[in-house]
């Protein structure tokens, strides 16, 4: 992974974003990126250094360190069905009363981070037709470029828009920065960002396709073309193009198998043939304790998970039968042993001791035991090294199985269901489900098997439903802290503010 290393010099100093004055500039004597650029060789370079720069430190602040961040902090934590237990001095953010801080830190991190990777990958897209190699080369680097911008407006649109089913695109979108160019540009509408998305994986696909070239096999961590056809599955999904999100996700997990029992069981840390896109992290390239596992391992030293570990809802895992082994990765009490736990679920004694009889592999020495804790994440490496998915075939098969739901095509839905399900839960049967029950069904499995994955705010979002957690004496397993309701239209509709440090230096942004 040297060139892995290279490559965020690279892109980290001389492709920094020029937009506005507020993003990172390279000094005019630094060499230029024309220059950087002017061979496939170094683009490739440039590439890995966006790969790389998903899980990197930024703004000198413990905890963000790339896409981890989102998927923590923005998309688990934030969400209906985790939490971090007894951890309330994050109560603020996690639940939802960052949204019109535009001066916050928090607000401006995906606004800084998605706007780094639109600024590198537009320095690959808007200078790789110049570059010295051959065509094919050409047109693979660039299709990757442009996935990993309409990656980043679909994460930007789902945090700083409006939701789809409310205004049906007739909102406020994002700023569509498409070139290098530095003047003031104003916000587009969300039709005109789902335009964009969908132009770029458009251009990306036939690029791939044209190219005859793909990612290597064990790249996991770059764009190719399932992940462009992923991708589009999961903004189609969220703009209620049900037609498109069924035809993406049936093509993107098309090559990715299910993984089985065992390789559920094994974590999330280890790459199967069924992750399509994913974040790469190795030891020799730790965080340390900036880093996505430092918040979520079971097996992390860090005060983060020793003390706080995350824990998944009652509520959720209740719906869940036993016979379902994915069950096994998280400590379920008995009526018994949930009556020991004290009121915000930490045991010191039967349920402590099963803990470290059944998972004591899966935990560091010295933590801390709550009910419901999960060891669905862990780490490679202390204090919390190790890959992570972003796309998973799993999540393509409900999208797919939703939008059928969309789309009167139950059958389809109920099939898919059961290929998703069933090798989890043998004793899983097709459902006869129809209507609103067979789509709860699926939104039932899909917030259980991405559990921690990122998506649960962003799934509530677009649904429409309200957040609700509730404490251990209402039936729930939160902290009283946590243990809040959100409803749909609170919060100014869950859509952030554009944060102060564009609006002070972009004029077209009233």
């Amino acid at each position: 992974m040297k060139k892995y290393i290279l490559l965020l010099t690279v892109a980290a100093v001389g492709l920094t974003a020029c937009e506005s004055d507020y993003l990172e500039t390279a000094p005019e004597d630094q060499i230029g990126t024309s220059t950087i650029l002017s061979t496939t060789e170094y683009a490739e370079l440039a590439l890995n250094g966006i790969c790389r720069a998903m899980s990197q430190q930024y703004l000198s602040t413990q905890g963000l360190n790339g896409e981890g961040t989102i998927l923590n902090w923005y998309g688990t934590f934030t969400g209906n069905d985790a939490q971090k237990s007894y951890q309330t001095g994050w109560a603020a953010l996690w639940n939802s009363t960052y949204h019109l801080r535009t001066s916050s830190i928090y607000l401006y991190y995906p606004w800084f981070y998605y706007y780094k990777l639109v600024s590198n990958a537009n320095g690959i897209i808007c200078n790789i037709d110049e570059a010295t190699g051959t065509d094919a080369d050409k047109e693979l680097l660039k299709a990757q470029a442009l996935v990993f911008r309409a990656y980043s407006f679909f994460r930007l649109s789902q945090l700083y828009s409006h939701r789809w089913k409310d205004e049906q695109g007739n909102c406020p979108g994002i700023v569509l920065r498409i070139d290098q160019s530095t003047g003031d540009i104003p916000l587009s509408t969300l039709t005109e960002t789902y335009a964009q998305i969908y132009k770029d994986l458009d251009e990306a696909i036939s690029l791939f396709q044209s190219s005859g070239k793909d990612r290597a096999a064990s790249e996991f961590y770059k764009p190719g073309l399932d992940v462009a056809y992923a991708v589009y599955a999961k903004a189609a999904l969220t703009r209620e193009d049900w037609t498109n999100a069924k035809k993406y996700a049936a093509l993107a997990r098309a090559n990715y198998p299910i993984m089985s029992s065992a390789e559920y069981a094994s974590g999330m840390s280890v790459p199967n043939n069924e992750w399509i896109w994913g974040v790469y992290d190795a030891s020799d390239q730790t965080l340390y304790y900036y880093s996505f596992y430092a918040y979520m391992a079971s097996n992390s030293n860090s005060g983060a998970n020793r003390t706080y570990p995350v824990a998944i809802s009652k509520e959720l895992i209740d719906q869940i039968p036993e016979t379902d082994v994915r069950r096994d990765l998280y400590l379920v009490p008995s009526e018994e042993e949930y009556a020991e736990c004290n009121a915000f679920g930490r045991s010191t004694k039967k349920l402590y001791n099963r803990a470290w009889d059944e998972y004591g592999d899966w935990l560091y020495s010295t933590s801390l035991v709550y009910a419901y804790m999960q060891f669905k994440f862990r780490n490679i490496d202390n204090p919390g090294v190790g890959p992570f998915p972003l796309l998973r075939a799993a999540e393509m098969y409900y999208t797919e199985a939703e939008a059928d739901c969309h789309l009167n095509q139950e059958a389809d839905a109920q099939q898919l269901l059961f290929e998703v399900v069933s090798p989890r839960d043998a004793a899983y049967t097709k459902s006869t489900k129809t209507g609103a029950d067979l789509l709860a069904e699926i939104k039932l499995y899909r917030r259980f098997d991405l559990w921690g994955e990122g998506n649960d705010w962003f799934d509530y979002k677009r649904w429409g439903e309200s957040i609700v957690r509730k404490k251990v004496a209402d039936g729930g397993s939160f902290h009283t802290t946590f243990a809040v309701t959100i409803k749909p239209e609170e919060g100014n509709a869950w859509t952030w503010a554009i944060p102060e440090k564009e609006t002070d230096y972009n004029a077209d942004i009233n």
